[in-house]
């Protein structure tokens, strides 16, 4: 792996670890504000209502902006906002209104910044499938271990001690990133088209998406499936305190068991690609997410959902590993902004439908509802991806993706003297 990789997953790590520790700690401050499911529906929905409002415009900019420089900048604006949201929260003018415009605008820099990481990766890589599912696992394995292993206890711990303090941690790790990202070499890019408008640039990624059948149904299978896990996500902390009686502390480390499931995920994905075929995988995972989220909304006892919550995040690992390397290995670079745009925009699309509905149907059923709910989605969508996502489909994606390669990195040499007669001469046939 190149050492340009490195910085980034460094730059990757340290700043999923500031987001596991404002993670955790975001809930636990808005339930000293709050009960209502509904209130925490809309404080996750609007985490994702960036993508739909300006995903693919985000895409079509990323593809004409310097990409590093767009993730430097986005991070340096992210520390930015959780510093001025620290003193805030000192100063006691947090409410709801401000939590939630926090989460938005926490959104947007998110929105650019994942979609200019996308983009940089397959460059940084050469675009080899081996090479992006390798870097994919490690990259999804440090966010893992950090976010969902490290972050969240050391947040619920923090939180304990300071209101303050988790959102501070989180504001440096961003500046953190920022400088990781800056010291990476310039990588010069063919120039993009800017005769266009940016809707228009962001219509034809739109469109290579929606007339690419394998690409749409690498965007379709993570859009159902936030469909229901935001539907659970959004009441989480409540199902952890009303069902199974976990205090503060105990709802981080119960959130260190989803990350437990996702770092095995992450190892297992190119074996599981391999034995089942990365397409199998993909339906293979549908099954299983669905197994564990009707696991752990039918518990009452915190071990037999710590498990489940185990099962669920290995894989959800393992799709998105697999999913992002096919996606990052087919798409020509001119277009991976917009196209990894667009495939998030479809992707996270049903995130706040999700969000709302599982709050509505926590306040009208009970907690265990969305858990009930989310796996009969995810089964059918599991019917759903052996069509669109088969082995066969992925394995000519890949053929056709390094036949175009080699083609455009062939060297070129002199043109061969022709034989024929021009076209339009005596000599050409009438026919």
């Amino acid at each position: 792996m190149p050492g340009a990789f490195h910085r980034v997953w460094a730059a990757a790590a340290v700043s999923s670890l500031g987001d596991g520790v404002y993670g955790s700690a975001l809930p636990l401050l808005a339930l000293t504000v709050t009960r209502s499911p509904v209130v925490f529906g809309a404080m996750e929905a609007v985490t994702l209502l960036p993508w739909l409002l300006f995903g693919l415009i985000g895409g079509a900019l990323v593809d004409r902006w310097d990409r590093r420089g767009t993730m430097v900048i986005t991070d340096l604006c992210r520390f930015a906002l959780l510093a001025l949201a620290t003193a805030a929260i000192a100063g006691g003018f947090v409410d709801i209104g401000v939590l939630i415009a926090i989460g938005f605008l926490l959104g947007v820099g998110s929105m650019l910044f994942d979609t200019a990481s996308m983009a940089l990766i397959p460059d940084l890589l050469d675009r080899d499938p081996d090479l992006l599912q390798m870097g994919n696992s490690r990259l999804q394995g440090a966010q893992r271990a950090a976010d969902g292993f490290v972050g969240p206890p050391i947040g619920s711990l923090l939180f304990s001690l300071s209101r303050t303090v988790p959102f501070l941690a989180d504001a440096v790790s961003f500046l953190f990133s920022s400088v990781m990202i800056r010291t990476l070499p310039a990588r010069p890019r063919r120039p993009a088209e800017t005769k266009t408008s940016i809707l228009a640039d962001a219509r034809v990624g739109a469109s290579y998406l929606l007339h690419h059948k394998l690409l749409l149904g690498l965007a379709i299978r993570p859009a159902v499936g936030n469909l229901a896990f935001c539907a659970c996500g959004a009441v989480l902390a409540l199902f952890a305190h009303v069902t199974l009686h976990l205090s503060p502390a105990g709802y981080g480390t119960f959130l260190t068991t989803n990350a437990i499931g996702g770092l095995a995920g992450t190892f297992a994905s190119g074996w599981v690609g391999r034995r089942l075929g990365t397409g199998g995988a993909l339906t293979a995972t549908a099954f299983v997410e669905a197994a564990g989220l009707l696991m752990l909304g039918l518990s009452a006892n915190v071990f037999i959902a710590g498990a489940a919550f185990v099962v669920l995040g290995g894989a959800m690992a393992v799709t998105m590993t697999l999913g992002w390397s096919v996606r990052q290995s087919i798409v020509p670079d001119e277009l991976m902004g917009r196209v990894a745009a667009a495939s998030r925009l479809t992707a996270f699309s049903a995130g706040p439908l999700g969000a709302l509905l599982g709050g509505w149907l926590a306040h009208v059923a009970g907690l265990r509802a969305p858990f009930v709910a989310g796996a009969g989605v995810l089964v059918v969508m599991a019917f759903v991806a052996a069509r669109l996502t088969g082995n066969s489909r992925i394995d000519a994606a890949l053929a056709e993706a390094a036949s175009t390669k080699a083609i455009d990195t062939a060297p070129v040499g002199p043109e061969p003297i022709s034989t024929e007669p021009p076209v339009g001469t005596a000599a050409e046939s009438p026919a």
